[in-house]
């Protein structure tokens, strides 16, 4: 049986992976956009009518404003790397939700929202368009639909470790179940999320360049991100994120090429 079903995950790599336009790369495609964006939205939906969805204010207007400048930004890009049409299935909404949390995120399909926690660390529209720029990465990005895949290996990967101790004491189930799910963990699944965020920022910032906003800005942010948790942050290989002192290393170190990005599509900055 374990020899059965590891053949199968094998089979499941070799047909199910998609190459995104973005990275270049093959990514795990085992869940279709097909069924994961009817999904999304029906959550989505669901998501705002139980949450005080704020309309008709400046600030309202600013984050659909800035989230259209994005879009256009990648639609650019994607024409003009002979990736026209990529877009076509996403359906973009944008929408600001009254919470204190300090948070945006962007589901599957182009499904947006701004929490007003965010707009005072945000300080501008620059800084909107950087949180925006890679929210909108994440959907570019096919991210939902890679964790969905991963998870489901690591599904078929548990359920191979239990036919493998199936006939072993309930203690070395146990321990075995354990092991495996602390290494897939803390060495698949945090990095392979922290991977994402990384994606997410370089992306991002090149989006934020086409549509004209100063990539340097997006220091800034990230800097004020750092300084509002207090320092509180957990260690990196702990967390869903990279460091904030790595993050701010690294988007200083990828904005250079977002501007030289920026500046194939007629957007210049100092």
């Amino acid at each position: 049986m374990t020899y059965r079903l590891l053949v199968a995950g094998l089979l499941v790599l070799g047909i199910s992976c998609a190459k995104n336009p973005f990275t270049g790369k093959s990514t795990l495609a085992l869940v279709p956009d097909s069924e994961i964006f009817p999904s999304s939205f029906q959550q989505y939906n669901q998501f705002l009518t139980e949450n005080k969805v704020i309309k008709g204010t400046k600030d309202a207007q600013r984050v659909t404003d800035v989230g259209m400048k994005i879009k256009a930004a990648a639609e650019k890009w994607l024409n003009a790397n002979g990736y026209q049409g990529y877009l076509k299935d996403y359906k973009w909404e944008y929408n600001l939700v009254d919470s204190k949390d300090v948070n945006a995120w962007c589901m599957p399909g182009g499904k947006i929202v701004f929490y007003t926690g965010i707009l005072p660390i945000c300080k501008d529209d620059a800084g909107m368009a950087t949180v925006m720029g890679h929210e909108v990465a994440h959907a570019l990005l096919n991210h939902g639909q890679q964790r969905m895949s991963a998870g489901l290996l690591q599904q078929l990967g548990a359920a191979g470790v239990g036919a493998a101790v199936g006939n072993k004491s309930a203690e070395t189930q146990q321990i075995a179940m354990t092991a495996y799910g602390v290494t897939t963990q803390y060495g698949g699944m945090l990095p392979f999320s922290r991977k994402h965020e990384s994606e997410a920022d370089k992306i991002g910032l090149t989006l934020m360049a086409i549509a004209g906003y100063n990539p340097d800005t997006a220091v800034g942010f990230w800097q004020r991100m750092a300084a509002n948790s207090g320092g509180k942050a957990q260690p990196e290989f702990l967390s869903t994120h990279p460091s904030n002192e790595t993050r701010i290393a690294d988007i200083k170190n990828l904005i250079p090429q977002s501007k030289a990005e920026a500046k194939k599509f007629g957007v210049a900055f100092k």
